[in-house]
Parts: C-alpha cells; sequence; structure tokens
C-alpha cells in the first residue's frame, strides 16, 4: 500500500491527506504489509493473509480506498494467492492461519482458508470486538472479511507451536497481537504486526499513531515487546516500515532458517 505516513506517525504539523492531495507538501510514502509462512515440523503455519485482489471495491464503502491505496496491479504478482503459487501451495496445504487482528490489510483474504483443513486463530478479545460491529465495517474492521469463519480462539501469551508463540500485544485494536518465532540457527524474530508500525514508532520513546483504539494499551504493548526483544535478542520486524522491508528476505528466493 502507500498512504500518508502520519497515520502512522503522529508529529507535529501534519495533516492527513488522501491519494488526490498526495503532491501537497505531505508525507506520503509506501506502506507495505506482509505475510509470514512458518515450515515447522508439526506443520505449516501462515501468518496474516495481506490485501485483496479487489481492494478498491471492498474498501471503497469504508472511504479508506482514498487513504491505503494498493500499488500493486489487481492482476500483478504481489498478493497472497500468487505468493503461495511461488512455492507450490495453495491454502489447503496451510495447517495453521494465525491472524495478528481482523483488519482489512490483515484478514483480507482469511476466506480462501475455510475450506475445513486449516485452523483459524485469532485472539478471543478481537474477535469479541469485531462481532458487535453493525453493518458492513466500523475503522478498519470489514464485517465480511472475517464473519462466520470458524474460528479458534486464544488469549494472553500462548505458544502455537513449539518455538512459535503469540504475544497479546492490544492498543492498536481490541486483541491485537505480535508473533515470536524461535528459529533453530537465526534465534528469535518477533514481528509486530500493527502493535509496532515503524522503527520510528519503537523509539525509545515509543511515538503514537493515527490508529489506534487504546493508547495507553498501545504504549504497555510497545513497552512490553520491547522486554521480550531485550530478554531474547530477537530482531523486531515491524507491521509497515518500508525502509526495514527494503532489508528483508522474501520468498521463494530467501528464507530465515
Amino acid at each position: 500500500m502507500e498512504t500518508d505516513l502520519t497515520w502512522l506517525l503522529l508529529k507535529g504539523g501534519r495533516t492527513i491527506r488522501d491519494r488526490h492531495h498526495k503532491d501537497d507538501p505531505v508525507v506520503w510514502g509506501d506502506c507495505p504489509t506482509h505475510a509470514v509462512l512458518i515450515e515447522h515440523p508439526e506443520g505449516r503455519v501462515l501468518w496474516d493473509t495481506g490485501v485483496p485482489r479487489d481492494w478498491e471495491q471492498r474498501w471503497a464503502p469504508t472511504g479508506f480506498h482514498d487513504f491505503f491505496p494498493v500499488k500493486e496491479p489487481v492482476d500483478g504478482p504481489g498478493y497472497l494467492d500468487t505468493s503461495l503459487a511461488s512455492l507450490e501451495l495453495a491454502p489447503e496445504d496451510i495447517d495453521i492461519l494465525v491472524l495478528s487482528h481482523l483488519h482489512f490489510d490483515h484478514a483480507a483474504n482469511a476466506r480462501d482458508f475455510a475450506g475445513g483443513k486449516t485452523r483459524i486463530v485469532v485472539n478471543d478479545k478481537e474477535l469479541e470486538g469485531a462481532r458487535k460491529i453493525d453493518g458492513y465495517s466500523a475503522g478498519a474492521h470489514i464485517v465480511g472479511d472475517y464473519d462466520g469463519l470458524p474460528f479458534e480462539t486464544v488469549s494472553g501469551d500462548v505458544d502455537i507451536l513449539p518455538g512459535i508463540s503469540v504475544i497479546e500485544t492490544p492498543g492498536h485494536t481490541w486483541g491485537t497481537m505480535s508473533l515470536k518465532v524461535d528459529l533453530p540457527e537465526e534465534g528469535t524474530k518477533i514481528f509486530t504486526s500493527d502493535a509496532v508500525y515503524l522503527s520510528d514508532s519503537w523509539g525509545p520513546p515509543a511515538v503514537g499513531a493515527a490508529i489506534v483504539w487504546d493508547n495507553l494499551q498501545w504504549l504497555e504493548s510497545v513497552e512490553k515487546l520491547r522486554d521480550i526483544a531485550e530478554k531474547t535478542g530477537a530482531d523486531v520486524i515491524f507491521g509497515h516500515d518500508a525502509e526495514q522491508a527494503k532489508t528483508l528476505r522474501y520468498a521463494p528466493d530467501g528464507m530465515y532458517r
């Protein structure tokens, strides 16, 4: 995606603009989102599902299509289905799908995994809040993305499989989770999802953002992640950091071991 970066980092003098005013003197830039595939001896785990190909139509009723347009052409390769296909995989090859939260750029393709072969895991507080939404959407939650899916809920910090755990990091939404993966060769990785958007958000001190449900819980979650990262020596991968994204390895050509 791309957006006015004020959504992701609150700084003095910034005003949020839409794509029709992106050439005005504002900070407009890339806002990448990602999915993470984990090959584990006990099964394949997928973390988040990225944005949908029909983003413009699906997001139009929310108004966010003008604030977070997707740069990838709708027939381009940069979507989840083609990413899986590049690894000779399909949704039915995924054993566990873990959704960091249910916003439209993280859970939009979750229905692809509703065939009964994939456990779909979400935080219990996230699902409780999302199910209370009336109508098409509320904020960045689009009911049609997740309504009726056979969710399995977790609460708190939970092991998904040995070496793979979720960390409850609310604040961005009711039940945003981060992902911790202990790799045998390259150590611990923490994927913050939207608990922390950017390295500039991380600080210290942590710097807030425009899309935050509870600012106090958000700050507490950042410090919780910081404490875990310091204790484990983890590399921290932020949810929407364009500069950090340039340094990461991507399938099918790269991986972390």
